[in-house]
């Protein structure tokens, strides 16, 4: 069916090359266009200025004054990510881009001598070029130390070159063109095919550069080959990328951070298309699916940054420049005015028509708040690969958050933690998710690269908040073995006051299936919504299992007697993250409740958990193992099961009171909650939580999708009925 496909994809997009039209589209042509330059130019001279476009406007006109000041630099590329010549070589490209677009807006000659100047300098140098000295194994450019950053360098420079193209003498651009840009798009399809028909987003920026500088260069063959692969076939390229990294709901299959990340390219590469050949109607493509996952990136967020699944860094979020040129091209193309909120909190726009569009309508007064919704993203190209559940209570982007992981691996950026999940709450990360273990662009650590730690902890199944069998991660730590299986999602509800997700998982380890069910509950006795949390696994072996829960703040409370490691420390195991995490304290096996408080900020929790017998709880701290101190702090509580061959976890995290050190006053620190008790029957559970003042709430969970079937559960005398998959019982 792929294969047929892209088949048909390959025909068509054959066709529209064939009919391509010869002549000259008028310059510049990729994003920035004749008609933007136009408007723009008509806009500053009758004086409509508006305050994003002019911040952007500055902050280009400071970054290429400055290149000026210092003259055309060019240096022998030595240095990784973070070192001078990449640094270097990075900000050329951003000053090529800003001063062609500055020379098209403002029309200063000194902007075009220096982008030609720099353009002229690369083109002297480029093709002598070895692969880079510090180059990675698998992907080396020659500029920079992986294919990867040439890529972006090249969709840079040449939308700064086709702002200046018609400005230059026909010598100069002869050279530019034959001497760089077709070096450049060649050096990274035809002499990297590996990478180039690559499904990833290293294949998608160089689809990206490689067909831009097809148009730049009114050359149909790169935009061909940009399109449809180097076979020409439709299996690789730009549109099999599209075809096959985003989910019907526009989900990206390695997670929100690359997702970010792999827009750009899709966007700029996309309006570089639509600009040129119109009738291609590629924001149509896949019922619209680039404009569904610039919304889904968005939606991908809390507090202004990304949720930091599968390999990410924590601190990205939505004041990005690839989604600032993405909500820019939503805007002008759906005409969605909640768009314009994302945009006034990025502060900046795109120099572009595109951009001057946005800033006239957010000076207007036009946005309107974003629309933060609960929603499943289905995952994998026909959505049919689990899922990212997100789960809102509340208005706004600060609104309680539960972000369940039941999608498929995410290829070689993916992690071990399936059925896991993040919980945001009054504007921050409660129950937390590591990330990455990296450090971007900065030299002493491995170059910026990923470190080993990101491998031996940030991957592994005991790094995050889900289930761990045996000391060791799901499928064994091998991610091409568990990119062929998903979680089955089970069910899915979304509702004023109550929220459900609920899935499974088989495969991850051998005889064992593993489901949770993760529940939203917002109930008029608790000042913030309850997560509600049902986590089960059984196997054919006596077994270890292992539930973590990483938090943020400051541990207030326990239930029981800890032992606390004060004196000397040892690691909880020895392999599989395990060796980096130092055991803080222990507790006794306990067959009764398990109650641990913590503070974050201004707001105390408190996680309930009735857990099967003789469940000892373990405090724990990363950190073990790690000589060069590369591991970020995070602290979390192990629930740990032995010699079970079923386990059954209920938890609830309760939010409550407040707390105010400058005001110096604190309100209920103290839970709510006095007792849970959790009854497990013929596939159900019914949960009672019982509050200090004595009202009781009772949840049940058939496990049954079926809305029409009755369900029954017999406790303390009682037979409790109900019909679908989740409710909350009134008393009779």
């Amino acid at each position: 069916m792929k294969r047929l496909r892209a088949l048909l994809v390959a025909i068509c997009a054959g066709t529209m090359l064939f009919t391509m039209v010869d002549a000259k589209a008028a310059r510049p042509s990729l994003i920035l266009t004749a008609e933007g330059v136009e408007a723009i130019r008509q806009s500053r001279q009758t004086r409509q200025t508006y305050s994003l476009f002019e911040a952007s406007l500055e902050d280009a006109k400071t970054r290429v004054e400055r290149s000026i000041a210092e003259g055309v630099l060019v240096p022998t590329p030595v240095d990784p990510g973070g070192g001078y010549t990449h640094e270097r070589h990075k900000e050329n490209y951003k000053v090529i881009h800003d001063a062609g677009i500055l020379f098209q807006l403002l029309g200063d000659k000194r902007y075009l001598r220096h982008a030609t100047d720099l353009l002229l300098a690369y083109a002297e140098i480029y093709e002598d070029l070895p692969l880079h000295p510090a180059q990675k194994r698998q992907s080396p450019g020659k500029l920079f130390w992986q294919n990867l950053n040439e890529s972006v360098w090249l969709v840079h420079v040449v939308q700064g070159f086709d702002a200046i193209a018609d400005a230059l003498s026909d010598k100069d651009r002869a050279t530019i063109e034959d001497h760089l840009l077709r070096p450049v798009a060649d050096f990274l399809s035809l002499q990297n095919p590996e990478t180039f028909q690559k499904i990833h987003n290293h294949g998608t920026w160089a689809a990206a550069g490689v067909g831009m500088t097809g148009y730049a260069l009114h050359d149909p063959s790169l935009v061909e080959r940009a399109l449809l692969g180097l076979t020409g076939d439709g299996t690789s390229g730009f549109l099999a990328q599209l075809d096959q990294l985003f989910s019907p709901d526009g989900y990206y299959t390695e997670g929100p951070y690359y997702q970010r990340y792999a827009l750009m390219p899709f966007v700029l590469f996309a309006q570089a298309i639509d600009h040129n050949e119109p009738d291609r109607k590629i924001f149509e493509h896949r019922d619209g699916v680039l404009l569904k996952a610039i919304d889904a990136t968005i939606q991908q967020s809390y507090a202004g940054k990304f949720f930091p699944i599968n390999d990410a860094i924590k601190e990205k979020g939505l004041d990005t420049q690839e989604l600032v040129y993405a909500v820019a091209a939503a805007f002008t193309r759906t005409g969605r005015n909640d768009l314009l909120s994302i945009a006034d909190y990025q502060g900046k726009t795109v120099l572009t028509g595109d951009g001057l569009a946005v800033a006239r309508a957010v000076s207007e007064g036009a946005g309107q708040s974003f629309a933060f919704r609960t929603m499943m993203l289905r995952d994998g190209p026909d959505g049919d690969q689990g899922s990212l559940a997100i789960l809102r209570m509340g208005d706004g982007p600060m609104a309680q958050t539960i972000v369940a992981k039941n999608t498929s691996q995410g290829m070689g950026h993916g992690h071990f933690d399936k059925l896991s999940y993040i919980l945001y709450d009054n504007g921050r990360e409660i129950l937390t998710d590591y990330g990455a273990a990296r450090f971007l662009n900065v030299p002493s650590k491995d170059g910026g690269r990923y470190l080993l730690e990101n491998q031996s902890w940030a991957k592994q199944t005991i790094a995050h908040n889900t289930l761990v069998v045996n000391e060791s991660s799901q499928f064994g730590g091998d991610w091409k073995r568990a990119q062929k299986y998903w979680p089955t999602v089970r069910y899915f509800e979304a509702g004023e006051r109550l929220n459900v997700v609920s899935a499974s998982l088989e495969n991850a380890y051998p005889d064992t299936v593993i489901e949770r069910t993760v529940v939203q509950l917002d109930h008029p006795a608790f000042a913030a919504p309850l997560l509600i949390d049902v986590m089960s696994a059984s196997s054919q072996e006596k077994t270890t299992f292992d539930l973590p829960f990483y938090f943020d703040g400051q541990i207030v409370g326990f239930s029981g007697a800890l032992q606390a490691n004060t004196e000397s420390r040892k690691p909880l195991g020895q392999a599989h993250g395990y060796q980096h995490l130092w055991v803080e304290a222990t507790g006794q096996p306990t067959d009764g409740p398990i109650r641990f408080s913590w503070l974050n900020a201004r707001r105390f929790y408190t996680l309930h958990a009735v857990a099967p017998e003789k469940t000892k709880p373990v405090f724990v701290r990363t950190g073990a193992n790690d000589p060069d101190f590369n591991l970020r702090d995070q602290q979390g509580l192990i629930l740990r099961s032995n010699g079970r061959k079923a386990v059954r976890f209920l938890s609830v995290i309760e939010p409550h009171g407040i707390y105010n050190p400058a005001a110096e006053f604190t309100a209920g620190s103290d839970s709510q909650i006095a007792r849970i008790d959790h009854v497990f029957e013929a596939g159900a559970d019914l949960i009672k939580i019982e509050m200090k003042t004595g009202e009781i709430i009772r949840l049940a969970i058939s496990n049954d999708p079926d809305s029409e079937k009755t369900h029954r559960i017999l406790s303390a005398g009682h037979e409790w009925a109900w019909r679908g998959f989740v409710t909350v019982l009134e008393e009779e």
